[in-house]
This record gives C-alpha cells, structure tokens and sequence, in this order.
C-alpha cells in the first residue's frame, strides 16, 4: 500500500472518530445515559475509537485570555486597554440593562480614576488630570443615569475635590480592602458574564445548518428578484427601441396612433399597475402618462414608529401592591396591551427592555409581597390580567429569558393552574406561559419534578371537554417535556395510562393540534413506555423538535 492511500486511510479514521466523539458529546448533554453506555460498549467490541469529548477549546481558550486581560489591566490601572476590553466583550444589553452590571462599571471608574493616587500615596501625579477628566466624561454621558441613586451620589463630587485621599466622604476608597474587594467582584461579573459554552459540537454544527438553510433562502430570495429585475430591464429596452422608432417616424411625418400608445403604457406600466388602470390613461390630456411614470419611481420614505413615553415604574408598583382590585387589573390591562398592541420592532422591543430594567415583576425586591404574588389575588379579574402579562412576556424570547431569572415564577404558574376553574381565561393564559417557558431546558427540568407531566396527562384524558387553546397547549407542553429523558421515564410509571390517553387524542376532531403534536409523542415516547408492545400509533414521521409558542397575542 502506497503512502497517499495510507495517509487517506488515516484520514477517514480520524474524522470517523471524531464524528463518534460529537455523538458521544451530545448524547452526554441530553442526559441519555443508557444509549451512552450503549453506543461505547458497541463502538469497543467494533474496535473503534472515541475521543473524549474536548468541547469548544479555540472559544473557551479565548474567552479566558479575555477574562485574563480585563484582570491584568485592572490590576495595572490601564483604564483605556480595560475599557476598550469591557466595551466589547460584555454585551451591550448587561451593561444598559443588568443594574448589577451598572454598579460594578460605575466603581470601576472611581478605581481607575484614583489609582494613581493610592500607588503615589497621595502625591499629585500628571495622569491623574487625564483620569479626572475621563470620569467627568462618563459621568455626563453613561453615569447620568445614575445621578438619582443615593448610593452613587458622593462620587458625583470627586473630580472637584483638590485631594480625595484626606476627604472623609472617599476614606473608604483608600483602605487596603478597597482593591481585592472590587477584584473579587469583577472576578465574578466575568465569570457569570464571559462563561465557557458548554453547547455541544453536534448542536453547534446543526445551528450552523440551519443558518446556512435560511442563508440560501434569503439567496434564492435574491435571485428571483434579479431575474425579475433583469426581465424589466428587458422589457424597458423593448420599450424604448419602440418609441425611437415611433419619434423616427414622426420626422419622417407619420402620425402615432392612441392605440399604439395604449399598448406601449400597458407593457411599460405591467410591473406597476393593474392592465385595467394602464389601459384607462387619458391620452387627450398631455402628461398624464409621464407622471404616473415618474410617481412609481418615487422611494417611498419609511414610516417613522413613534416611540411610547416613559413610564413612572415606581409609582405603578405602589400602585399594583396597594391599590384598589379595579386599578390593579386595569392598570395589568394596560400594561398588557402596551406590550401586545405595540408595533413590532424598535417599539415593542424598547417597551419589553423598559419592563424588564424595571424589573416590572419586582423579582429583585425585598418587599416581602412583590408584584408577582398578583397571581394569588382573590379577585379573578386581577388573576387573569396578571396570567395575560406573564404570557405575553413569555411570547418574546428577552421575555423568556426574564422570567427564567425569577425563582418563584413556576411554582406560582403551576400551583395556579392546579386551583384554578378548568379552562378559566387565568388558567389558560397560564398554560400558555408554560408552553412557551418549555423552550428553556431548564425549565422544562422544574416542571417535570413538579409533576407537571402527571397533571397533563390526567387533563388530556378528558380531551372532549376541553377547549381548542386548552388542548393545543397542554399537548404541546407535554411534547416538550416527553423529549426529555427524564420526561420520558416518567410516563414510563404509567405506560398503559399514558399510552390509551395518547391514543384517544388520535380520535380528536381538532385534527390540527393531533397532526401537529401527536406524532412527536408517539416517536419520542414509544421506545420507552411500549418497549414489549406493538402499536400501529409508530408512524414515519420524523421526530419534530420543541414546541414553538405562538404570536404575541394573549386572550
């Protein structure tokens, strides 16, 4: 054997085990312990070989050397290579959203600016001038915003103060604990903020997949515009070759007849107008053609989208713990709808970044009784327009990702939806945000050791009395957390149960919801609770992936 085939052989080998290797990563990452065992003892007893997963090492290494920068130059007191750093690694959403994120940037910037005064204990040094005069600038533009807060108020006086060191209201930024303390701090910021991906490789490759999937449709997209675009221009030619003939003709002294001009607008104007509305020009009045050509050139200019003012978030709090059950359920109305009836785009966008720099649930709150304990009112209207704002904060992915931070939101969601009336609009809204919420994986692990799964297969046992909301999106929060394996090994309790309640879901009118969901649970659930029975409800459908919620339309 020539050594070109034995390098092409080694080849194959190493990327066969290194496919083996992202199996072996992924499977790892959905918890399916079994088939792990499995698949390695299988890959041993063929004699292959499979790497140890190594994860994404070129970005975690990368992201460690910025975690070592950002500290080196803290450190060092090398305010411009830090900020340079923290300007474009942490996100721009943590540093104008995250108050964490605020504080922190805020105290760096008092670091920064006496640092060389610590370092020279107290004598006056050039670089401190430049320091000062970076702070005054941040103070005006990022630190405005916290001009109001008590606790940053001091520090508005340092850059006019002719020695901070011996000025009681800055003692404490002198003492030695100062420095480590702030460290610490950002040691932990960075590590929350700039952590190591622990996607997958397999996963990573299937997103990059996807990607290039949407890529060649906008490509495709492209494409027939050009083609349609390179058709007009054709067309356009043709025209203009007839109307030199026709201005050719007229020297020569031959008359142009209407109806030759009738037929060149309405192949001129095909793209634009209707052939009805072409045909119709009114040729006994000049210049009735030429303006309707030179309008459908004119750019339309873009619809300015005003932004909604501001809101007093403070006041609405006060307002929502303290209030009337009327001004509570109208004022959740109308933050509701503010967020729903919003255009899409910059303007819902910023009214949903409002919500939740505000923490408009008061999850970050010490009060013993936060806004979100609305979801236990006694007054129903109060339930349900607090059930509408948490789904329609679940209908957007930042949502989403709020709500996921507050710790007490699915014990609240759930304890709801076991003591409300059966298909009340509360309970449905609720159900709607747990849906939506079961995009997150983890998530759908508090829900499944919640006993969600038990409580929606004991539901859908009685599909006919249900209604057509109810059922779609309690079977596709079922589906969600079936894809799980512990999902799956908890239907497996029951098999027979679960099994005859799938199986009368085949029977629903609403064909719709059994189409769309079913087949998922069939596939994902078959091999696990019907391991010793033979179904006819297998089908070759491929397994779909998470249930998607819907539009931002709450009841």
């Amino acid at each position: 054997m020539n050594s070109g085939k034995i390098k092409e052989m080694g080849d194959i080998l190493a990327n066969e085990a290194d496919l083996l290797g992202m199996i072996k990563e992924y499977l790892k990452y959905g918890e399916f312990e079994e088939t792990v065992h499995h698949f390695e003892k299988e890959c041993k007893n063929k004699g292959k070989v499979v790497p140890k997963p190594r994860g994404n090492s070129l970005r975690d290494s990368k992201t460690l050397i910025i975690q070592k920068d950002l500290l080196s130059s803290f450190d060092d007191g090398d305010f411009k290579v830090f900020f340079e750093l923290w300007t474009e690694f942490v996100p721009l959403e943590v540093r104008d959203c995250d108050p964490h994120a605020q504080k922190l940037e805020f105290y760096l910037h008092v670091h920064f600016t006496i640092f060389p005064l610590k370092i020279h204990l107290g004598r006056h040094v050039p670089d401190f001038e430049v320091r000062i005069t970076h702070f005054k600038h941040y103070l005006e533009t990022r630190g405005a915003a916290l001009s109001q807060t008590t606790e940053f108020l001091p520090y508005y006086a340092l850059p006019f103060v002719p020695n901070p060191v011996v000025h009681p209201s800055f003692r404490d930024l002198f003492q030695e604990s100062w420095i480590p303390e702030m460290k610490r701090e950002l040691e932990k910021f960075l590590t929350v903020t700039l952590k190591v991906s622990d996607t997958p490789r397999l996963l990573s490759l299937y997103q990059l997949r996807l990607q290039l999937a949407e890529a060649e449709k906008r490509t495709s997209s492209y494409m027939r515009r050009f083609n349609k675009m390179q058709a007009d221009h054709h067309n356009l030619i043709g025209v203009t070759a007839e109307l030199v003939d026709s201005l050719e003709a007229t020297v020569s002294g031959k008359m142009i007849s209407p109806e030759y001009l009738q037929s060149v607008c309405v192949r001129l104007f095909s793209s634009q107008l209707r052939q009805s509305a072409a045909q119709s020009i009114d040729f006994t009045r000049p210049g009735t053609a030429s303006s309707l050509l030179r309008a459908s050139i004119v750019p339309q200019r873009p619809k300015e989208v005003p932004l909604l003012p501001s809101l007093d978030y403070d006041k609405l709090k006060r307002d929502l713990l303290g209030g009337s059950d009327r001004l509570k359920a109208l004022l959740l109305q109308a933050l509701c709808w503010r967020l729903t009836r919003s255009l899409q785009g910059e303007q819902r966008d910023t009214v949903l970044q409002a919500y939740v720099s505000n923490d408009l649930l008061d999850y970050h709150s010490t009060r013993q009784k936060p806004v979100l304990l609305l979801m236990r009112s006694k007054n129903e209207m109060v339930r349900q327009y607090m059930a509408r704002l948490i789904n329609a904060f679940a209908s957007l992915a930042e949502g989403r990702v709020y709500l996921s931070q507050v710790p007490s939101l699915l014990r609240l969601l759930i304890e709801s939806l076991r003591t409300e009336e059966k298909d009340s609009v509360s309970r449905e809204n609720v159900l709607g945000a747990l849906q939506k919420l079961s995009l997150r994986r983890s998530q759908q692990s508090a829900m499944i050791e919640d006993g969600l799964i038990d409580w929606l297969v004991d539901e859908l046992q009685d599909s006919d009395c249900l209604s057509d909301y109810t059922l779609e999106y309690a079977v596709a929060l079922l589906m969600n957390l079936c894809l799980r394996t512990r999902g799956k090994r908890k239907c497996a309790e029951n098999p027979k149960y679960v099994l005859k309640v799938l199986t009368d879901l085949l029977g629903h009118e609403n064909h719709e919801v059994t189409h769309t969901h079913f087949h998922g649970h069939t596939h994902a659930l078959t091999h696990t609770t019907l391991t010793h029975t033979h179904t006819h409800t297998q089908t070759d459908t491929s397994r779909r992936g998470l249930a998607t919620p819907h539009s931002l339309v709450p009841l």
